[in-house]
């Protein structure tokens, strides 16, 4: 699309310009013509800008806003890290794109908005502040005095103000949640503005959340712009009473709670691994199980050690041996109507954190040696457990092993994750007295691995030759060395 600064606009010469053209011998000054026009000043419109909550992962949804690392009229530049975001998987940094003033922040610490909403608002200058924090108030999320000092009301459906002395011992014990205050961004900027210890103020907010009106009650000070708020929030209630109507029946179909017992909310991963199993349902499934000798494998194991290599690393580089041989079984179905042969073997391990499950990846794990295929699993498990994994580390798995060996577990079965054909489950290794042809009888330790599939594309004899590869290749390890 063409400029509208260029379009019908004349590029004219200035009159040094002309009077030094003339003293050149080949130009003739009869032969060039000047159109004398009145100049144009180009101006450039300030821009007021979105920032999006992104889109961290392929299964991401919706984010929580874990912290803003910027605050309300703060300037920032182009690259610079703006707000701590949790995804389903870890927490990361959002850069803004632009330079500008952060006018607005819509969405608050600990709370959540779904992909592609607005999180803040980004003004290019002082003059369109006010503007990008009317448009911040016009969200319907938007983290204004007004939204969050009438966020503990919900409940009670009268407008009036006087119910709120009475929720706000409710929200007391559920103060005791964060590790830290937290309060909205316009509460922290009132509490300088009437010198107000925050710290010493009670959040009758969500979490205990520090509200405006908070600040004020604690200034001494009339809450005369909440009052505005209800009003215009409560306008827009009776459009959903039906809906409102639904979900109130809709928690009465379920038993009350044991006496005493605490109901607590889904994580953001919780949330992400229980949507997770759940659509793992529709896939039809078999299991396998096949024991395996792993003496040889254990000698091995205490060889390398000392140079950092893990039991994981090894039964990892084992699985990609064999899924070269047997490419079905890293095959994935995605849609019910065709299935896709992966170019890369990507090994998923599933990892135990702090308030839920991940499963860093190691990527073309049958093209790494054992020691590099050991440090890069290394890697991934500190920042795992700092949840500062990217998103190419944790979704591009095509074939998924958990490990619970460790734990003395003999055996269990794994649910298939949502996009791949197989996961392998596997158990301690104990001593188990074997005969052999000739009716002697021996101790050897073995393990057994249970392997579960999406029957769509994998079937019976495939899964079994598989694992007899993969056991001849524990039972003969020195090619994971190689």
């Amino acid at each position: 699309m063409a400029s509208p600064f260029l379009s019908n606009t004349t590029i004219s010469f200035s009159s040094s310009l002309y009077s030094s053209l003339r003293l050149l011998p080949s130009i003739s000054s009869s032969s060039i013509r000047f159109k004398s026009t009145p100049r144009r000043i180009l101006t450039v419109r300030s821009k007021i800008r979105e920032i999006f909550m992104p889109a961290l992962s392929s299964t991401m949804t919706e984010g929580k806003i874990v912290s803003w690392i910027k605050s309300e009229g703060d300037i920032l530049s182009k690259g610079e890290s703006v707000v701590v975001v949790e995804s389903d998987k870890a927490d990361m940094d959002v850069e803004t794109f632009y330079d500008g003033i952060l006018a607005a922040i819509v969405v608050g610490e600990g709370e959540t908005a779904p992909v592609g909403a607005a999180i803040g608002i980004l003004a290019e200058t002082e003059d369109e502040i006010a503007e990008a924090k009317a448009k911040a108030a016009s969200k319907p999320g938007a983290s204004t005095p007004s939204a969050s000092a009438t966020a503990p009301p919900p409940p009670p459906s009268s407008t009036p103000a006087p119910p709120k002395p009475t929720l706000a011992p409710a929200a007391v014990p559920v103060a005791e949640g964060p590790r830290k205050t937290v309060a909205t961004p316009y509460a922290k900027k009132l509490a300088k503005q009437h010198k107000v210890d925050i710290e010493s103020v009670v959040g009758t907010g969500p979490y205990g959340r520090i509200t405006p009106a908070d600040i004020e009650a604690a200034a001494g000070i009339s809450p005369s712009k909440t009052n505005v708020g209800p009003a215009v929030i409560a306008e827009a209630k009776p459009a959903a009473p039906p809906k409102a109507i639904a979900a109130a029946s809709a928690p009465s179909s379920l038993p009350p709670p044991f006496p005493g017992s605490t109901v607590v909310s889904f994580t953001t991963m919780q949330a992400a691994v229980s949507k997770n199993m759940v659509e793992s349902l529709s896939v039809p499934t078999f299991r396998v199980g096949y024991p395996v000798t792993t003496d040889a494998l254990d000698a091995l194991y205490e060889k390398v050690k000392p140079k950092g290599v893990t039991m994981t690393s090894l039964l990892a580089k084992a699985a990609a041996m064999a899924l070269v041989q047997h490419p079905v079984v890293n095959a994935s179905c995605k849609d019910g109507k065709s299935f896709t042969y992966n170019s890369n073997i990507n090994i998923a391990v599933a990892v135990a954190i702090n308030g839920g499950l991940i499963t860093p990846v190691l990527q073309d794990a049958d093209k790494l040696d054992l020691y590099l295929l050991s440090q890069k699993w290394k890697e991934l498990v500190e920042k795992a457990r700092a949840k500062q994994l990217q998103p190419q580390e944790y979704n591009s798995g095509t074939f998924t092993l958990s490990n619970l060996g460790m734990f003395g577990v003999d055996r269990f079965d794994a649910i298939l994750p949502p996009g791949q054909g197989a996961i392998m489950a596997v158990g301690a290794s104990k001593p188990n007295v074997v005969a052999d042809v000739d009716g002697f009888f021996s101790v050897k330790n073995k393990m057994l691995v249970n392997v579960t599939a999406d029957h769509r594309i994998i079937y019976g004899a495939d899964l079994a030759a598989f694992l007899q590869t993969f056991s001849k290749i524990v039972e003969n390890p020195e090619t994971l060395t190689l």
